[in-house]
């Protein structure tokens, strides 16, 4: 059979090898679904319910059907020599913007992998005129990522937020958490699912930048208001080792008078992986801890992982109850690190209400009321997602939904015990995280300009897939040598990023000094060296305070931009093109960018440079340093020595006061 019908406002167009459903889903938005099976799933992964709009649908013949839903257009024809499959093009106004790829047999797009699961791939055509931005965050360079291929797949330092912008005015929603993989060739674009049910695409439309990530937020879900703490400076370091290290750090911030919003209680603090509690050891007064950072100030987090050893209290009874991520050949053992550990299973609603329960007695009840989620992806090696067994599936067709869920325990456990302003610190993302109030930060990167510059690129990256909040370990995360010139240098320039990045995070794995004294020997996992900011210099540390009480003073406009992105979906750390979406020189740059509607952030991203190229858009730009004026519409060259940056302010905009 090979029928074009309407259905429930939709197309439905049937045949031997296939079934394809194109419906509206929303205002200028469409959802497409392909199967070879024998119905469609209506599994909605991680979609919100789609909105009322005003589209249908115009049979035009046996052989074409049209469905109008607003600014989009989508036709629906029979194709190939014997009809035998049909051929999507999708119309913004009456432009082709996307359009499946003509092929001789369409049962190429589907190879069998087990029982009604196959790997699939839509391809569509390839056009010259187009940039491509999203996609999440990979340690490269390429912002636009026309011409590129990925793997669609999360671990340390990669998180695939599977939709992307196009320049073309349209998105695109790969609603598919299976691992596969994307390519934007210049003769095709190609998206494919190594394993999965049914091929399930979104595919939107919007005059702006900004109506395409509202759109996208809208399908979602809008991150929430930012607390006043999170838009401060955060200290963290690879690790404190007890109460007593870390109180001593915040004392003398506090003596300083050096405005610290929130301090970090890193990894190995527990009794083992799986406790999720406070070793009495070195933390043995948590509570009391937790009220004085919090009279001076200071917002205590503490890191989670989802690791469980065998030797924890917990893992037999989870073990047991399918609360673990299982495998499906072999015993567990995803991850060595400190022993063959075992991975919660957040997709089961009973493993999130065990675990909060866990970290309610532990941390919640001694004061903590913010988490930061490492291993988020979750981290497993070998990376054989098809050997996972989560509740919701086989890992092969799920595994990207991990994170999402992961912060989903955390955000509905704080939200049962009352509590607002929740703030999540993730390492990995999924579209709809940005409603838990995630903070989304790049992974163990790298101590080098390279990883600075690329960090640039992952948070624009990420701020044209919904994630709004994101941050990088402020000098990178491994080998930086606090006493050597290059890592002195870096620091500042990270400090000066952080400061314009939505949330300003001083992390770090820093090598231990020569004379490094182990306060605590034979401490599981000792801390590395350094990285308060008294730590890289004397002629570093006035700077480096300075860029603190910068970012305080911009609290109130950051929290104002962040009070927009929950309304309008909007980032705060945003490419050029967003706010200026018909200038053309705005389209292809990366390595400058808006930080919200009033300030321009150019930073010194090499070694040994002090002078840079600005774009300056239409319109008047104030230089924060000096306050002079330039007229816009050209690129200007910009001196910065090392305890200068390079900001722009527009004209007329009051947050010039604070510089």
């Amino acid at each position: 059979m090979r029928r074009i019908s309407g259905y429930l406002n939709g197309v439905l167009f049937e045949m031997r090898e296939e079934s394809v459903l194109v419906e509206p889903y929303g205002d200028g938005c469409v959802r497409v679904r392909a199967t070879r099976n024998s119905r469609f799933s209506e599994e909605k992964w991680t979609l919100l319910d789609a909105e009322a709009c005003g589209s249908y649908v115009s049979i035009e013949s046996e052989n074409k059907a049209v469905l109008y839903n607003g600014k989009l257009r989508v036709e629906v024809e029979k194709e190939g020599q014997w009809q035998t499959h049909c051929r999507l093009t999708f119309f913004k106004n009456d432009d082709i913007v996307l359009r499946t790829r003509e092929e001789a047999d369409p049962v190429t797009r589907y190879t069998h992998i087990e029982g009604e699961h196959y790997r699939t791939r839509v391809i569509f055509e390839a056009r010259a005129d187009e940039h491509i931005y999203g996609l999440g965050q990979e340690q490269q360079d390429f912002f636009d990522r026309k011409g590129c291929t990925y793997d669609i797949m999360h671990y340390n330092t990669k998180s695939t937020v599977p939709v992307i912008y196009s320049s073309l005015g349209y998105g695109f929603l790969w609603n598919n958490p299976a691992v596969g993989r994307v390519e934007f060739a210049n003769n095709h674009t190609i998206w494919q699912a190594d394993s999965c049910y049914q091929v399930d695409y979104l595919v939107f439309v919007g005059d702006t930048p900004a109506g395409l990530v509202n759109r996208y937020a809208r399908l979602t879900g809008f991150s929430p208001e930012m607390p006043d703490w999170a838009a401060g400076f955060w200290q963290c370091r690879l690790r404190y080792e007890s109460q007593d290290d870390l109180l001593e750090v915040a004392r003398k911030y506090h003596e300083l008078d050096i405005p610290v919003d929130a301090i970090v209680i890193d990894y190995f603090h527990w009794t083992e992986q799986g406790n999720w509690d406070f070793d009495p050891q070195y933390w043995y007064d948590p509570k009391k801890m937790c009220d004085e950072l919090k009279e001076m100030g200071i917002h205590p987090i503490v890191s989670i992982w989802p690791t469980v050893h065998p030797n924890s209290r917990n893992f037999a009874g989870m073990d047991e109850q399918k609360m673990l991520v299982r495998t499906e050949n072999g015993q567990y053992g995803l991850f060595d690190f400190c022993g063959q550990v075992a991975y919660i299973d957040p997709t089961a609603p009973g493993t999130r209400e065990f675990v909060w329960e866990q970290a309610k007695k532990g941390y919640y009840d001694n004061g903590i009321r913010t988490f930061w989620l490492d291993e988020a992806e979750p981290e497993v090696h070998p990376q054989q997602f098809g050997n996972l067994k989560f509740h919701i599936g086989n890992g092969a067709q799920t595994a990207l939904i991990y994170p999402y869920y992961y912060a989903k325990t955390f955000y509905d456990g704080l939200k049962s015990e009352g509590e607002t302003g929740i703030v999540s610190l993730t390492r990995a993302a999924y579209p709809g995280s940005q409603k838990f109030g995630t903070v989304v930060w790049n992974g163990d990167i790298p101590s080098t300009f390279d990883a600075l510059r690329q960090s640039i690129v992952s948070g624009l990256s990420m701020s044209m897939c919904g994630i709004p909040w994101w941050n990088s370990d402020i000098g990178g995360f491994r080998g930086g040598d606090t006493e050597s010139d290059y890592f002195r240098e870096l620091i500042v320039r990270w400090f000066q990023f952080g400061v314009f990045s939505p949330v300003m995070r001083l992390h770090g794995s820093r090598l231990r000094k020569k004379d490094h004294v182990f306060r605590h020997p034979g401490v599981y996992e000792p801390s590395g060296g350094d990285n308060e900011i008294w730590s890289f210099g004397e002629k570093n540390f006035p700077v480096l305070r300075d860029l603190i009480l910068l970012r305080n003073r911009l609290k109130p406009y950051i929290l104002d931009c962040a009070k927009r992105t929950a309304q309008t979906g909007e980032p705060i750390m945003r490419p050029m093109f967003f706010d200026f979406p018909d200038d053309p020189e705005c389209t292809v740059l990366s390595d400058q960018y808006m930080f919200g509607s009033g300030i321009l952030a150019a930073p010194i991203i090499h070694r040994g440079e002090t002078e840079r190229t600005v774009y300056l858009p239409e319109g008047k730009w104030i230089r924060t340093l000096d306050k002079k004026v330039y007229e816009g519409g050209q690129k200007i060259s910009a001196h910065a020595e090392i305890d200068e940056f390079i900001a722009f302010v527009r004209a007329g905009a009051e947050i010039i006061e604070v510089f």
